[in-house]
């Protein structure tokens, strides 16, 4: 059956080819197999609803099958609802059939068809396709196979979509709960922002009632106080006065600051100026006593002490050896005490008592222990000799003069009995 029904199809498109001629086919000239895939793919179905409605004059009452199946079987003949699905592919499709119209052979003619198929745009190549006039009944059968795998392909697509449609439904549903509980936190958030606004705009009211009543108050205080300044005389003068003398105890205050920074600058400079000093002297004794070690067991000196205690007080620590030295050749017994300025002066008073010949090396000695000193041997009669420089030969002329003054006491006491 389905073989007689295609080879009566065949025929059929050959007849209605031969009687073409050249021209465009019409609906109505296409064999009744073509009829189906171009009322479902090249018309939308809400414009064939409106289009047979406006065929019937809008007495319509069908559902989408049947005004597919009704327009598929006025399509076989030439009538008034063919005439306008005919008119309406060829505006909805004109530019696609003037494109198609460059196709001079029959391969030329399958070729736009598939390169429609891998465009994408199908509807209005199958429409510009089948009615060429070089479209034989081959051409046909072969749009018309592609066509139905495309549609296939749709419905899988189709299929496809409704399950990533459903999927984005659902995703869609829970991104709404989610919008919707982020909204209903927004609101909450925006309230309690316009709560917090509205109890600092009440505020901030407050603070600028306050602010006018300190400004009343402060107007009313200048009032009081140039009525104070109206009533007190020279009150201007004496704040002047009163500027001059905070000016005068700032310049005092610099003043004293500069005097303390001068006396640390000159404490300062005391106490290098000491240091050198020192220094200096340090280097002159060193410089004296490697002299004197040189020179003084070459001085002669003719005296003898015989066992005598000689006490030094005072002189420099450096010559203290020097001292010893010379006082022992001369027979003495060496005592020293430097006068104040480390030994303790409690030793003194011991150490002069226990002498029998005081040196004081006035130039080497505290003030206290020089009077001292010179109070014990003028109330004890001891002999004191006080030496200025505290070098060795000094030293030994001080001895010497000691010696002479000695031997002339004991000559007086030698000659006072006998007189």
């Amino acid at each position: 059956m389905c073989e007689k029904h295609s080879s009566s199809a065949k025929n059929e498109s050959a007849t209605k080819s031969s009687s073409a001629g050249s021209r465009r086919r019409r609906l109505w000239d296409l064999s009744r197999d073509t009829h189906c895939p171009i009322i479902g793919v090249c018309i939308p179905l809400a414009v064939l609803r409106r289009l047979i409605s406006k065929a019937l004059g809008g007495n319509m009452q069908a559902d989408d099958y049947e005004i597919h199946v009704g327009a598929i079987a006025e399509c076989s003949q030439r009538n008034r609802v063919s005439e306008i699905l005919q008119e309406d592919l060829d505006q909805r499709y004109a530019l696609t059939i003037k494109r198609f119209r460059i196709a001079k052979t029959r391969e030329a003619l399958v070729q736009l068809w598939v390169d429609a198929i891998y465009q994408g745009d199908v509807a209005g190549a199958f429409w510009a396709g089948l009615t060429h006039p070089l479209c034989d009944y081959s051409i046909q059968e072969g749009m018309c196979r592609d066509m139905h795998m495309l549609q296939h392909q749709a419905g899988a697509t189709v299929r496809a979509d409704i399950v990533r449609f459903n999927a984005l439904l659902e995703e869609n549903a829970i991104l709404g709960r989610e919008m919707a509980r982020q909204q209903e936190r927004q609101t909450r958030h925006i309230q309690e922002k316009a709560h917090e606004i509205e109890q600092l705009q009440q505020t901030i009211v407050q603070l600028r009632a306050e602010n006018i009543g300190k400004e009343s108050v402060i107007a009313y205080l200048n009032t009081d106080l140039q009525a104070l300044k109206n009533t007190v005389p020279e009150l201007a003068s004496r704040q002047r006065l009163q500027q001059k003398i905070e000016q005068m105890i700032s310049r005092q205050h610099e003043l004293e600051q500069l005097v303390r920074e001068l006396k640390h600058q000159l404490l300062s400079a005391t106490r290098r100026t000491a240091q050198h000093t020192e220094q200096t002297e340090q280097h002159q004794v060193q410089e004296v006593k490697s002299v004197e070690i040189k020179h003084h067991r070459t001085i002669p000196i003719a005296i003898q002490l015989q066992q005598k205690n000689v006490l030094c007080v005072g002189g420099r620590s450096g010559n203290v050896a020097s001292y010893r030295d010379l006082i022992e050749r001369v027979g003495g017994r060496f005592a020293h005490h430097d006068g104040g300025m480390e030994d303790s002066q409690s030793l003194l008073d011991s150490s002069l008592a226990a002498a029998d010949l005081v040196i004081c090396q006035t130039g080497c000695i505290s003030h206290n222990a020089y009077w001292r000193v010179k109070e014990f041997c003028k109330r004890t009669g001891k002999r004191c000799v006080f030496v200025e420089n505290p070098s060795v030969s000094s030293l030994a002329r001080g001895l010497e003069q000691a010696s002479e003054e000695l031997e002339s006491g004991q000559n007086e006491e030698h000659s006072s009995p006998t007189s």
